[in-house]
C-alpha cells in the first residue's frame, strides 16, 4: 500500500493508472498534474484523482510513488520539475514506448536519484487519447516491461514488479537496447507503415471511393493508424535509428514480393505468401497486448 501518488500527466495511460490503483487498493492518495488544467480539473471531476496540483514538483510533494505519464519528449522536463521534492525511499517510474531517451534524460536531471527510476512500458493502450477514457482495467492481463539500469535500486524493482503484479499484469524485464529494437519491429514500425497506407490512399483522386469499399480486413490492417498524433510523432521520432532499421528490412521484404509478381513469379510469391502464412497462424500472444 502507497501513502500517496503523484501523477505527472493525467491523460488515458496516467488515468487509467491511478484508477487501477485505486480499484486495487494499493494507495490511498492521488494528487495528479497535467500541463492542461482542464484535464486535472476533469481527472479530479471523475474521481481519477483526489487533489490537484498546480505544478509538477507539488504533485509530488508528499508522495511515495510517482507516475510520468507524459508524451516521451516531455519527460525530461518532467524529470527536472520533480527532482526538488524527491526522496531517498520513492519510486519512480514511466510509462513510455520508448526507453533509451527515457533513460538518457532520467541520468542527466535526477542524478544522484536516478537509483529511483524503475522505467517502465505497459503494452496497452487505446486508439482513443484523454482523461475521459481512462479505464481501470486496461492495464489488467498485459504485459508490462521493465528496463533497469545499473543504477536502479533494488528496493524500487522489487516494488514496482509487486505493483504491476498485483494490477494484473506479467512483468518482464529486458535491458532498455532490448526493448527498443523489439519494439521498433512489432510496434513502432505497424504504425508507420499503417500510417502511410492511410496517407497513400486518402492522396489519390479516388482515395474516398476506395476507403468507401475497404471491408474488415482492412478496418483492422489500420486500426493503429487512429492513434494520437502528439504521442506517435514523438515515439517514432525518440526511436528512430531503430525504427528506421526495421523500416529498411521491411521494404527489402516488399520489394522482393513486388519483383515476384512484376515477373510473374507465381511459384516464388506463393512461397513467400505461405512462409508468411505459417508464421502468423504459429504465432500467439501470451496476453491481450494492444499497443
Amino acid at each position: 500500500m502507497f501513502e500517496q501518488l503523484g501523477l505527472i500527466g493525467c491523460g488515458l495511460m496516467g488515468g487509467s493508472f491511478a484508477m487501477a490503483m485505486k480499484k486495487a487498493g494499493l494507495v490511498k492518495r492521488i494528487v495528479g498534474f497535467s500541463k492542461s488544467p482542464g484535464t486535472t480539473e476533469r481527472a479530479r471531476q471523475m474521481g481519477i484523482i483526489d487533489a490537484e496540483a498546480p505544478s509538477a514538483m507539488l504533485a509530488v510533494s508528499g508522495a511515495d510513488i510517482v507516475l510520468i505519464a507524459v508524451p516521451v519528449s516531455a519527460t525530461e522536463a518532467s524529470f527536472k520539475a520533480i527532482k526538488p521534492l524527491l526522496t531517498p525511499d520513492m519510486l519512480i517510474m514511466d510509462v513510455g514506448s520508448t526507453k533509451r531517451d527515457v533513460i538518457d534524460a532520467a541520468r542527466r536531471t535526477l542524478r544522484e536519484h536516478v537509483g529511483l527510476f524503475v522505467p517502465a512500458h505497459p503494452i496497452a493502450g487505446k486508439e482513443v487519447a484523454g482523461v475521459e477514457n481512462s479505464d481501470a482495467d486496461l492495464y489488467a492481463g498485459r504485459q508490462v516491461i521493465l528496463t533497469p539500469i545499473e543504477r536502479t535500486l533494488a528496493p524500487q524493482l522489487q516494488q514496482a514488479t509487486a505493483l504491476w503484479t498485483r494490477l494484473g499484469c506479467k512483468v518482464l524485464t529486458m535491458s532498455p537496447e532490448e526493448h527498443d529494437a523489439a519494439y521498433a519491429a512489432v510496434s513502432h514500425l505497424p504504425h508507420l507503415i499503417a500510417f502511410a497506407l492511410m496517407n497513400a490512399i486518402s492522396g489519390q483522386p479516388q482515395g474516398k471511393d476506395f476507403l468507401s469499399l475497404a471491408g474488415p480486413g482492412f478496418r483492422d490492417f489500420t486500426r493503429i493508424a487512429a492513434s494520437d498524433p502528439n504521442v506517435w510523432r514523438d515515439i517514432l521520432l525518440s526511436n528512430r535509428e531503430e525504427l528506421l532499421a526495421q523500416s529498411q528490412i521491411f521494404q527489402r521484404n516488399l520489394q522482393a514480393l513486388e519483383i515476384m509478381i512484376s515477373d510473374g513469379n507465381a511459384q516464388a510469391l506463393e512461397g513467400l505468401i505461405e512462409q508468411a502464412s505459417r508464421t502468423r497462424a504459429n504465432w500467439s500472444i501470451s496476453s491481450k497486448n494492444k499497443s
